[in-house]
């Protein structure tokens, strides 16, 4: 990896107009010129995915973000399509595609719900960390580092200047990344 390392920042929201916090990442995160934003949504909204082209933009960067909303405790449902169609065992699994091996995976993640209702007897029943293993073990077949996610809770319901602050410190870590760390953070 470079000294300046490049972010492929890959959005899916099906409905981002509607989602406040996801705009203020975005538009906070298209600003750095060593950030590619990828939305989704906007390329593929019949979900007809070009793989050789999305599999091009994961060999050109460093770091791959991954941010969505939490759906249903997963993603939306382009993203899924995309893990599925994009992250062949050729091109990034056991079939000597190790095109992302040594990559880093990060995910931005907003939810509706506190982070106490993401613990056993909350609303939700189980952490944060337990939903997101099915994409901890993604990165880990794709021999990609995990990076702990970033989490904005009850997002439709941040103060404007709490969401400012969590912006913010998602650009200064966009800035100069900090690759350490592969722990998901329960509490926010």
């Amino acid at each position: 990896m470079t000294n300046n390392p490049t972010i492929l920042l890959l959005y899916a929201h099906p409905e981002p107009h509607h989602s406040i916090a996801n705009k203020a990442l975005i538009s906070g995160a298209s600003e750095l010129e060593h950030v590619t934003v990828h939305d989704l949504y906007g390329a593929y909204p019949d979900f007809f995915i070009d793989i050789r082209h999305e599999q091009a933009l994961l060999s050109r960067h460093d770091i791959i973000v991954f941010q969505h909303p939490l759906y249903t405790y997963s993603c939306p449902a382009l993203l899924k399509e995309w893990f599925d169609r994009v992250l062949t065992r050729d091109f990034s699994g056991e079939q000597g595609g190790k095109q992302l091996s040594g990559k880093y995976w990060r995910q931005v993640i907003t939810t509706g719900e506190p982070s106490d209702a993401y613990q056993p007897g909350g609303y939700n029943r189980f952490p944060l960390s337990d939903l997101l293993r099915p994409f901890e073990l993604t990165a880990s077949m794709c021999e990609m580092h995990w990076l702990a996610p970033v989490v904005i809770y009850e997002a439709r319901r941040q103060e404007k200047s709490v969401l400012h602050e969590q912006t913010q410190a998602w650009c200064d870590w966009l800035r100069t990344p900090q690759l350490t760390g592969g722990r998901t953070d329960d509490n926010g």
